[in-house]
């Protein structure tokens, strides 16, 4: 487990599910309490609760928590924490959204029904029983980094897709004992209440999903293989949720390695491999342009804030979509 020096930035990742039917005059204040506190990261505020990632100093974090913990719907407001050596986020955002995870489908509420809990020393027992089918939520290019052993893929390239994979794949009466994990928890949060709502009748989730687990297990006793995708400027933490090894291409914002950027179509904040076929020529000088301001920047030692990076594409697709912090 990564530990926390005093030149560390504290990363908290957090959410909870609850009625916020005032959300959109929470923004001000919080966003406020924020550049106060000399925080920075995104949170998503909705009618159904709110999550996000933030950092800053250890003050800073637990100024915030406390201000949003002062809120009695947010008093048992869940939060994990890691560390991180460098400001993994530029600016401070507070969005407005429909969903603070999008699923897209009406009538899931996780404050009416969900599946029980497994806490990370109950998960190992839970994916080892031959009965039980693990489901990895989270989407394609997250698992490829790492996963736990055995866990079906989805091969979903949005969480709105995992509605439809469920119709396609999962039937209540062969499926009798089912697993589910995402990066934090919040994810399962929807997609278990989903499941019990079309009649699953045993559905588990992991307490304070991957980050949890490996934050609590160790590794010589972990499932866990790989690294963990983060919505921050690390990619990925490994098992001691320190900096993995991936970096990120800041046009398509998908994790790659070192032998993708060896590659010839990778082009620092331009393409990668992944995206270099859809790249058109005007996308292509913009980020060109972009990456030049940033290196500018750099040698005058300066952080190039800029506007926000692209939002993560998904295969093939020619517009780009808006991407959440999702967890």
């Amino acid at each position: 487990m990564s530990q926390e020096s005093e030149s560390d930035q504290v990363v908290a990742a957090l959410y909870r599910f609850v009625a916020l039917d005032d959300f959109a005059d929470l923004k001000p204040p919080l966003l406020a309490v924020c550049a106060e506190a000399g925080i920075k990261g995104t949170l998503l505020l909705a009618r159904e609760g709110i999550n996000g990632t933030i950092a800053g100093s250890r003050a800073g974090v637990d100024t915030v928590i406390t201000w949003l913990r002062q809120d009695p719907r947010l008093h048992a407001l869940d939060w994990k924490e890691s560390y991180h050596a460098a400001a993994p986020f530029h600016r401070m955002k507070v969005k407005l959204k429909r969903e603070i995870v999008t699923m897209g489908v009406e009538d899931v509420d996780p404050t009416a029904c969900v599946g029980r809990y497994a806490t990370p020393s109950e998960w190992n027992a839970l994916i080892d029983d031959p009965e039980c089918l693990v489901i990895d939520t989270r989407n394609d290019y997250e698992v490829a980094i790492g996963s736990f052993r055995g866990a079906v893929n989805p091969s979903t390239q949005s969480f709105r897709d995992f509605p439809e994979w469920v119709q396609n794949n999962l039937d209540p009466v062969r499926h009798t004992k089912v697993a589910m994990f995402c990066t934090g928890g919040i994810r399962c949060e929807k997609s278990t209440s989903y499941l019990v709502s079309q009649g699953f009748a045993d559905v588990w989730h992991l307490q304070g999903g991957i980050l949890k687990y490996l934050e609590d297990i160790p590794e010589s006793e972990s499932r866990w293989e790989g690294e963990c995708f983060v919505f921050d400027s690390r990619v990925a933490v490994n098992h001691r949720l320190e900096r993995g090894s991936f970096d990120q291409c800041y046009a398509c914002r998908h994790p790659i390695t070192e032998a993708d950027k060896a590659s010839v179509h990778y082009e620092k904040g331009v393409s990668c491999p992944r995206c270099y076929g859809d790249l058109t020529a005007t996308r292509q000088a913009r980020f060109q342009e972009r990456q030049k301001q940033v290196e500018l920047a750099a040698a005058r030692g300066e952080q190039h804030i800029g506007g926000p990076p692209p939002a993560r594409q998904t295969r093939g697709e020619s517009t780009l979509p808006s991407q959440s912090t999702d967890e």
